[in-house]
């Protein structure tokens, strides 16, 4: 249950006071609010009450000091399956959070007539819930061409709402509810002018993420002439079901307790896959929104992806509960080009998104005579009688390349070579910069013959590459559990968006569009969403651990080149606390071998294990009694292997690490033990080295003994893999990180 808390006596005095502790004191002209989170224990729901919200109804009713009291403005939304004295359990205040943000298929190995995709009828019959800002219906990504009926089994529906009706539901978007009270009752204003009022998206991030996961087949679309082709999502025959939780405010876009009733009714409406490109401010399980309402969806045995952040650095990994997908971003293949060449004759290519098919020919190469400051393009340092109607090359060194786009505009030049969207503007490599460079201060009128814009090229080496914003590891709060899980594509990624903002700006005019390229682990994770639907549809029996497993042993991690994935921007060779398992490979993930499965039990024998109280513990499990098993973040039943280390570890030492699989593919199966990439200063042995299966789902248990010899600078790791005599390749990363360093 969740009630906006009056700072006056007269309400809830009894539950607020007693509970919270708060001070409570009378305001006679003014009544401030605050939402609270207050949890109660379903069992204890007396028999006259048929659902969860009477019963908490009954209880606000009970407490009103006046009938003038209103307890329809103290009931925000009544959790059932997010539902938690004797019966009340605990109080958190409200939180806030944020968004994450036609090539993917086939870079991933999606196929029409072969593979995944054929084998799981593009999704067919599985139903996709999507939490973010909405939807734009109309796109023609959520047409029903093709589609199946609606499964009975769905208990959702479509909202009316200021410009949404239930007829814009069809066989592919099969429900569309918002969820906006938990930000209302905490004075966030939602205007008209902000956004709508209802299940359509505003700002176009929930139409893009849905699209991704299963928008149908469109053809001819393009960004405004780049990356042309057909758009689709990976699993095109899926069903959707959105659920506006996120909405365009100036402030705060996502509240905690809008999540919460999102992700609930998600639930109760029947959803076979959980979306969620959002995150919630870190903290502990039992208070963290998102990991609770997670752990409600995977005891339903439903599969939930979520974002990993875009934060790009050491340690801001979130969404980082052992139950949850984790998912990083990593680059695709392809890159969208602009062509130079320069009055000696020589040309070269530099990466652009203006969105224009346009040239320009016969123009002045500037580059700030030697001053660098002017070569900086910042702070007014650009002269409008040096570079306007000139090519203007700006160095990057530290400087937001949104600002000296302003500066380069204000002095009026005709393009320049750096990296923006919206101006007439290419990025160089190195390489390439240096000749331009070279030769501008050696001529003595240095020219640009012509510059082409709106080109595509495929084949982009190395990729992929981890993305440079892709938030890393090890989670903060359990950091011996390897997080993220995996990556998949989040760069640039084209797919649906609404055309009611503009998107860019050229010259004096704003541009809209119907698809759009966005980046973000907010793209990464409804991709691995819909091929979490994809599996759902194979194997229906799987659990969520079941597909996280698959998906993660199956992975890959060496680039298009043959050598270890790298970074994007540095080049530096990547760890798994960046990549998780490494890049999926849905084909292979179809049929992974070996499964590590990971009971609803095993979570709570986790969190007994972290030291909860018996009220924490109340708080996530939602209920007054369980079994306890304490188990420690090794010991769960993961595909990866996280040795923590600190500055304050006396080496050598060593760790034990007890793992169950489950044979998922032939019969009679013998896999054998492999190590690769073993650093210096680290030791393996993995006992029993053979596995011998005789029979579907049979289980076999191993143990991995990890010495570490040497002090781990930050980040050390290896992979052990099983591999049988029918091809399979079951893969975990062993990872050791040092977090004081």
């Amino acid at each position: 249950m969740e009630v906006k808390h009056g700072m006056y006596q007269s309400a809830l005095p009894w539950l607020l006071l007693l509970l919270l502790g708060v001070n409570m004191y009378s305001v006679s002209a003014i009544e401030e609010y605050q939402t609270y989170f207050i949890h109660m224990d379903h069992c204890q729901k007396p028999s006259p009450h048929s659902t969860h919200e009477s019963w908490h109804r009954s209880i606000l009713k009970s407490l009103l000091s006046s009938p003038a009291d209103d307890e329809e403005e103290l009931l925000i939304y009544s959790y059932s399956h997010i539902q938690n004295s004797s019966a009340h359990i605990a109080t958190y205040p409200e939180s806030f959070g944020k968004l994450l943000t036609t090539h993917a298929p086939k870079f991933l190995g999606l196929q029409q007539k072969s593979g995944i995709s054929p084998a799981a009828s593009y999704g067919k019959g599985v139903i996709a819930g999507v939490l973010d800002t909405g939807i734009w219906p109309e796109s023609e990504s959520f047409n029903d061409k093709g589609m199946p009926p609606v499964p009975k089994r769905w208990k959702g529906k479509c909202e009316k709402g200021q410009k949404f009706s239930p007829s814009y539901c069809n066989r592919k978007l099969i429900g569309a509810r918002s969820f906006s009270e938990g930000l209302r009752n905490a004075g966030i204003k939602i205007s008209k002018e902000d956004d709508y009022n209802s299940a359509r998206d505003f700002s176009g991030h929930g139409t893009h993420t849905a699209s991704i996961a299963v928008g149908n087949h469109v053809p001819g679309v393009s960004y405004f002439g780049y990356a042309r082709g057909t758009a689709r999502g990976m699993a095109p025959r899926a069903h959707l079901a959105v659920y506006k939780v996120s909405w365009a405010t100036e402030t705060n876009r996502t509240a905690a307790t809008d999540v919460l009733a999102g992700m609930d009714q998600a639930i109760r409406d029947g959803v076979d896959i959980l979306s969620l490109s959002i995150s919630i401010n870190q903290s502990a399980y039992f208070i963290d929104s998102i990991a609770k309402g997670s752990l409600s969806a995977i005891e339903k045995g439903i599969f939930v992806a979520c974002a990993a952040g875009n934060d790009g650095v050491f340690a801001t990994v979130v969404n980082a509960a052992p139950w949850i997908t984790t998912v990083g971003s990593g680059t695709l293949d392809r890159s969208y080009l602009a062509t130079m060449t320069l009055g000696n004759g020589v040309t070269m290519e530099g990466t652009s998104y203006f969105p224009e098919s346009v040239s320009f020919t016969n123009l002045t190469l500037y580059y700030g005579k030697g001053n660098t400051s002017k070569a900086i393009c910042s702070d007014k340092s650009l002269d409008r009688n040096d570079v306007a109607g000139k090519v203007v090359i700006c160095d990057s060194y530290s400087v937001d390349p949104s600002q000296q786009i302003l500066e380069v505009e204000r002095a009026g030049a005709y393009a320049a070579i750096f990296s923006n969207y919206t101006f007439p503007c290419l990025t160089l490599p190195d390489s390439s910069a240096t000749l331009v460079k070279e030769y501008v201060t050696r001529v003595r009128n240095p020219k640009v013959k012509r510059i082409q814009f709106v080109l595509t090229k495929l084949g982009t080496k190395p990729a992929p590459q981890v993305a440079f914003f892709s938030s890393a590891g090890p989670n903060p709060f359990t950091p011996g559990i390897l997080k993220p899980d995996i990556i998949a594509p989040g760069m640039d990624v084209l797919a649906a968006f609404t055309p009611n903002v503009p998107f860019v700006t050229v010259g004096n005019y704003d541009l809209v569009t119907d698809y759009a390229l966005m980046w973000g682990t907010s793209m990464s994770t409804p991709i691995v969403a819909g091929v979490g639907a994809l599996l759902r549809a194979i194997h229906p029996e799987w659990s969520p651990a079941a597909i996280r497993s698959a998906l993660m042993t199956t992975a890959y991690v060496k680039d298009n080149t043959g050598a270890s994935f790298t970074t994007q921007l540095s080049n530096s060779i990547a760890t798994p606390i960046q990549f998780g398992a490494g890049h999926i490979d849905p084909n292979k993930a179809m049929d992974p071998g070996l499964i590590y499965d990971t009971s609803f039990q095993d979570y709570v024998d986790f969190l007994c294990g972290l030291g909860y109280t018996n009220g924490q513990m109340r708080h996530v499990l939602k209920r007054n009694e369980w079994h306890c098993n304490k188990k420690l973040s090794h010991e769960l039943n993961y595909p990866s292997f996280m040795v923590v280390l600190s500055n304050q570890t006396t080496y050598p030492m060593s760790m034990n690490f007890s793992r169950v699989v489950t044979n998922v593919g032939y019969d009679t199966s013998v896999y054998q033990a492999h190590l690769e990439d073993i650093p210096d200063g680290m030791k393996i042995r993995v006992e029993p080295s053979t596995l011998t299966f005789t029979k579907k789902n049979q289980k076999q248990s191993f143990v991995v003994s990890v010495e570490i010899n040497i002090k781990v600078p930050k980040v050390i790791h290896c992979f052990l893999k099983w591999i049988d005599q029918h091809s399979h390749i079951v893969s975990s990363p062993i990872a050791a990180v040092n977090l004081l360093t």
